[in-house]
This record gives structure tokens, C-alpha cells and sequence, in this order.
């Protein structure tokens, strides 16, 4: 049995071992490419200044409005019954079986309706702007945000939200005070990946905003264009860049993760 056990064991670990190892060699294989000089001097060009708050600021701000958006959505999802509820809940999922540049089509397709000449009209243009960054970025993560928190209220026991109404307190008084408070580290967990999601969104960001050097590039569409440039300093400066903003994310999910259980 102790034998058995140990080969069990053993054949669960060398999947784990070689997978662990590719993504090591992934990342391993920008030492070969990185300068510490050259990092400092890519880091301080004016454009790759611009690519790095663009995305932070688009990525928080698309996370924010997604995150805002998700929390009744997925609430509703939850704990409500209305007609067509299956069929709305596949749909929403529609944004992660698409594939970006797919979904960066639709917002421009969309935006050549009668409804986008009207948004166009009160000054609201999206197409090769910072708002189009947030709007593509927002239509990709927001379906994340949804499931994730979905999954979050569907682990809280109804019965305490029910106690709350039986002692007098309002659905809206029970949600903020009861649901949200237990909700909050999913809550905070779903605003940390969806930004990073936000932060590493390329595909509809580049259908829909492009890659103007400092108006619309972010931190993925300027690898790209380092990268079709044969700009290897460059683009390995911002490899690491998104590299090491991953890392910190990942380290903060796993802190709030550790914390809930």
C-alpha cells in the first residue's frame, strides 16, 4: 500500500514538476535578453512612461466600472428568479468564449449603428480614443467579474439574509449590511484579477483604440509594436514590466485567498 501511495504520489508531482519548469524557462528565458542598464534606459523614454499610466489608469478604471456593474449582476444571478434567467446567465458568459479581437469588432461594428451616431453626437467618441481602451478593456473583464462573484454569493448561507429581513431589516439594508460585508474578500479578489486582466488586455484594446505611441498604447499593443519592429531592449523592458505587475497581483490574490479561508 505504502508503495502504491508513494507512485500516486509521484505521478501527480511530475506534471506539476514539468509544468512549473516550462513557466520557469518562459521566464528564465528573458535573462537572456535583459540589461539592467538597458531596462533604466528604456524605462525612461516618454512613450513607455505614457504605455505604463495608460494602462494603470484605463485598467482601474475599466476594473472599477466592471467590478460596480458585476456585484448586482451576479447578485441577481445569485438570488433572484425572473424569466430567462438560464438564458441571460450563458450570455453574459459570451466575453470569455469569445476571442478579443472579436469582441473589439462587435464595439466597432456597434458604434457605426444609429445608437453610436447618437452617443457620437453629445461628443461621445470611442474609436481611437482612451475611452475606447476603457470600453474594451470594460466589455472583456466584466463578464470575469460577474462569474467570480456569482460563485462568491452562491457560498453565503441565504438564511442569514433572511434573519436580517425577519428583524425588521429592508432587502437593501440586508444586502449592504449582511451579503456585502461577508462578500468582501471575494469582492476584493475579483477587483484585483479583473484589473490585472485589464492591465494584460490586447486584442479588443487594439481593434478598437489601436496603437498610437502615447495617446493610445498600452502596455500589450507596445510590446506588439516592439516587437514588430525587432525591438528586443524595448520589448523585453516591458515584458518584465507586465511580468512584475503579475507577480504582485498573484502574490495579493493568494494574501486574500490565505485571509478567507
Amino acid at each position: 500500500m505504502l508503495q502504491r501511495d508513494t507512485v500516486f504520489k509521484i505521478s501527480m508531482l511530475l506534471p506539476l514538476a514539468a509544468l512549473a519548469g516550462y513557466f520557469l524557462l518562459l521566464v528564465g528565458s528573458q535573462a537572456a535578453f535583459f540589461s539592467l542598464t538597458g531596462f533604466f534606459e528604456q524605462l525612461s523614454q516618454a512613450d513607455i512612461h505614457s504605455a505604463i499610466t495608460l494602462s494603470l489608469v484605463a485598467a482601474t478604471v475599466s476594473s472599477a466600472v466592471a467590478v460596480a456593474v458585476a456585484i448586482p449582476s451576479a447578485y441577481a444571478l445569485a438570488r433572484l428568479d425572473f424569466p430567462g434567467k438560464r438564458l441571460v446567465d450563458t450570455f453574459i458568459d459570451l466575453p470569455m468564449v469569445l476571442t478579443p479581437i472579436a469582441l473589439g469588432t462587435l464595439i466597432l461594428m456597434s458604434w457605426n449603428t444609429a445608437f453610436g451616431s447618437l452617443l457620437a453626437s453629445f461628443g461621445l467618441t470611442v474609436p481611437f480614443t482612451m475611452a475606447g481602451v476603457i470600453l474594451a478593456q470594460f466589455t472583456v473583464v466584466v463578464a470575469i467579474s460577474v462569474r467570480m462573484l456569482k460563485a462568491t454569493f452562491e457560498q453565503i448561507n441565504p438564511r442569514q439574509e433572511q434573519v436580517a429581513r425577519l428583524l425588521g431589516c429592508s432587502a437593501f439594508g440586508s444586502f449592504c449590511h449582511i451579503t456585502l460585508p461577508l462578500a468582501r474578500r471575494g469582492i476584493v479578489a475579483a477587483v484585483i484579477l479583473t484589473w490585472a486582466r485589464a492591465v494584460g488586455e490586447f486584442g479588443a484594446t487594439v481593434m478598437v483604440a489601436g496603437t498610437a505611441k502615447g495617446q493610445t498604447a498600452t502596455l500589450p499593443s507596445s510590446i506588439y509594436l516592439a516587437m514588430s519592429m525587432a525591438d528586443l531592449p524595448r520589448a523585453v523592458t516591458l515584458v518584465v514590466i507586465l511580468i512584475g505587475i503579475s507577480l504582485l497581483v498573484l502574490f495579493g490574490v493568494r494574501m486574500v485567498m490565505e485571509q478567507k479561508r
